[in-house]
This record gives structure tokens, sequence and C-alpha cells, in this order.
């Protein structure tokens, strides 16, 4: 029996809630699983998970297994992977999870000139504007472009956006131009669904934070779809200026209530403290700082 295999698997069924998730994700059937935890169990002479036909709970034996096999398994991961970069390389594979619009617009090329540096690590990159638990072991990185951060990770400032609301002459001409933000009930909004701030549109008036909840006709994960709605004068949107340079060099989206933006919004790479972080992950973000100051793309400024 490998013991240490066994508490991955019974690690991961904490983390993902399901065997079948477990086999899914380690290509393996359920009844593998299954015989695993069964060998880990029988092992141990105790019940470590609560089964019904709903759902999985710990036992008190299996909450305290966990957190100190969690323990365990990462200071195994830690031991391999100093071990291994006692040798010149850094290799290894950095899981990556991005906004979809910033990652979209920005990363790839980033990316490219990181991996032409560093040829022997493989990025995994996922683009999603839900919220991410570092802690869950899916991703070794996460980047925000945020004005709030989770405790416990470690948050490196690698450029800087305005949040601004913008809308198209064409709109403008139609519908007027809002002067004040109590206005925007009277317009057509365009939101951006799956940030920080969920439902509402944050802004500034001298030292005070607003939140404005909107009503708005049409919504959607991915900024350039709602700039492209703006830009045919849909309505007006809220968004990272980055996601609309495009459109303001053209002329296509104006800003507006431009006295009641909020300071700028930070884009962060973050990650969780751990006593060793590998080579992979610190090479991969002093690169990402670099490559943003010396590269910072229309609508991204360089961190102060």
């Amino acid at each position: 029996m490998d013991k240490l295999n066994n508490m991955r698997v019974f690690c991961r069924i904490v983390e993902l809630g399901t065997f079948a998730a477990v086999a899914r994700e380690m290509n393996l059937s359920a009844m593998m699983i299954s015989k695993y935890m069964a060998q880990l169990e029988e092992s141990l002479g105790v019940a470590l998970l609560n089964r019904t036909t709903r759902q999985i709970s710990l036992t008190e034996a299996g909450e305290i297994y966990y957190h100190r096999g969690k323990q365990l398994l990462d200071d195994f991961l830690e031991l391999d992977e100093s071990t291994s970069q006692l040798g010149r390389n850094v290799r290894g594979v950095l899981k990556v999870s991005a906004p979809i619009d910033f990652g979209g617009l920005f990363m790839v090329p980033a990316i490219e000139a990181y991996q032409r540096e560093y040829p022997d690590v493989k990025i995994l990159m996922t683009l999603r504007n839900s919220h991410v638990n570092l802690g869950e072991g899916n991703f070794d990185l996460s980047i925000l472009v945020t004005d709030t951060l989770d405790l416990g990770v470690v948050a490196r400032k690698i450029a800087e956006t305005r949040l601004c609301v913008y809308a198209s002459p064409e709109y403008i001409a139609a519908h007027g131009k809002p002067q004040r933000i109590e206005e925007l009930s009277e317009h057509r909004c365009l939101h951006y669904m799956d940030t920080p701030h969920r439902d509402y549109w944050i802004f500034r008036a001298g030292n005070d934070e607003i939140k404005i909840k909107t009503h708005w006709h049409f919504a959607s994960n991915n900024g350039r779809a709602l700039c492209q709605a703006a830009a045919l004068g849909m309505g007006i949107t809220q968004a990272p200026e980055f996601s609309v340079a495009n459109y303001l060099a053209e002329g296509k989206l104006v800003e507006v209530l431009q006295e009641f933006r909020i300071p700028s919004l930070a884009i962060y790479a973050t990650y969780l403290q751990r006593r060793f972080l590998p080579a992979k992950l610190t090479t991969f973000v002093d690169f990402m700082v670099r490559y943003f100051a010396e590269n910072a793309p229309s609508g991204v400024d360089r961190a102060a």
C-alpha cells in the first residue's frame, strides 16, 4: 500500500467534495478511489469520512488527519522542488489563474517572453473572473485586478489601471451625458459580472466611496463584449481602462463621470506564503514585474 498516495487521495476528496471529482482529476475510476480510501482507513483503524448518499463530511479523526496530512504533502512537494532546483534549470508546471480580459489581452505575450528565458517551465493558464482559493491547491498563482485582497496571500503589484465609466458618442447624443452618479438610474447600464464588487459599481465622491446598484440591461463576464456593446450604443459600462483602450483611441467610446472615478486599481500576482517558494514561481513573478514595467500596454500603468 502506498500510504502517501492514499493520503493525497483523501486530501483531494476533502477539497473537491466527491469521490467522482477526484477520480476525474486523477484519471482513475471511482471504484479505485474508494479502494484507496478503504486501504487508508483500514491501516489507521479509524473512519476518516462520514458518507451519506448526499454528502461527505469529516469525522473528528479525519479533521485532524487532513490538516496534518496536508502539511506533510506540502512538505514533500517543497522537498522535491528544492532538491530538483539544485540543478541549473528552472523547470516544472506553473498553474496560473488570470481574469478573462487581462489574461486574454496581455498575459500570452508576457508568458511567451518568460518562456524564452525559462524554456523548461510549462504554463497552464486558466482564465476566470470568479474568486480563486489558492489554499485548495488548484493554482500556484492568481493574477488579480482589484482594490481588495484576501488575508494570508502574498501580493506583488505588477501594474495598475483605472476603473472608469464609458459610453459611445452616439449613446450620449441620443440619451444625454450623465453628470451625477444618481443619474445612472435613468440610463441603460452594461454590467460586468463576477467582479469583487459583484452587483455594484464603485465611485469616489470626495473622501467617500459610493456603491450603487445599477439597473442593467446587458451583463457579461467578458469586458470585451461589454466594450463592444457600449461602442454599439447599447448603454454605459464601467470597466478597467485596459479593456477599452482601443475604443478610446478610435473615438468609439468616451469617458463620463470622470470626477467620480476611484483611485487606480492594482494588478497583483498573488500566491500563498510558504517556507520554500519554487523557482518556477519566483522567477515568473519577478519576470511579470519587470515585463509590465518595460512593456506597459495602453490602459495599463507601471506599478507605483
